[in-house]
């Protein structure tokens, strides 16, 4: 199997189950606290449904930051494939982040030209045009953030070549000098 699946096979099932345990303490924060309104803490002066309030939210946030983590990085390999599938070379070049940039421009047109076709059909229209608003809505996601890669790769790739230049003038003038 490919380092890629590899990849996915190993970090779906855990967002997945990241994903399930908030739920599952968002469940827990709407249903324990309120339990708890007249119970106060003694010292603190605080109610205990304020407190428990509070550290649901705390492991929810962290459950949520391992979510991010892991959709991140699955985001980038589906982006990948999701633009090799589109039939777009695979080097991050400027040629190519111009050439999504007129994509999302191309989508946003279509969709904003078929939402008034759509929207007519009896019955069905606004769920039609909402669907279609959507589906443009995370195509033109996914070019933006393909578009953040590469600018983020070219930059990356141009701060360290200047990186590499001073350490060489760096490195001569300590010889000169």
């Amino acid at each position: 199997m490919t380092e890629k699946g590899n990849e996915i096979r190993r970090r779906l099932p855990r967002l997945v189950m990241n994903l399930i345990m908030v739920v599952i303490i968002w469940l827990m924060s709407v249903f324990i606290p309120p339990t708890l309104d007249s119970v106060i803490i003694p010292g603190l002066e605080i109610q205990a449904s304020f407190l428990v309030w509070i550290l649901m939210i705390i492991l929810m946030s962290i459950f949520l930051i391992r979510v991010l983590s892991d959709a991140l990085i699955l985001g980038d390999i589906f982006t990948d494939a999701f633009v090799r599938k589109m039939g777009i070379k695979e080097g991050r070049t400027p040629k190519r982040a111009a050439r999504e940039v007129v994509y999302i421009i191309i989508i946003v047109l279509v969709i904003t030209a078929i939402n008034p076709l759509l929207s007519r059909i009896e019955n069905y229209g606004l769920y039609l045009a909402a669907i279609a608003t959507y589906i443009g809505l995370g195509l033109v996601i996914v070019f933006i953030y393909d578009i953040g890669r590469i600018l983020y790769t070219l930059i990356e790739n141009k701060a360290d070549s200047i990186a590499e230049q001073m350490t060489k003038k760096s490195r001569k003038n300590e010889k000169e000098g």
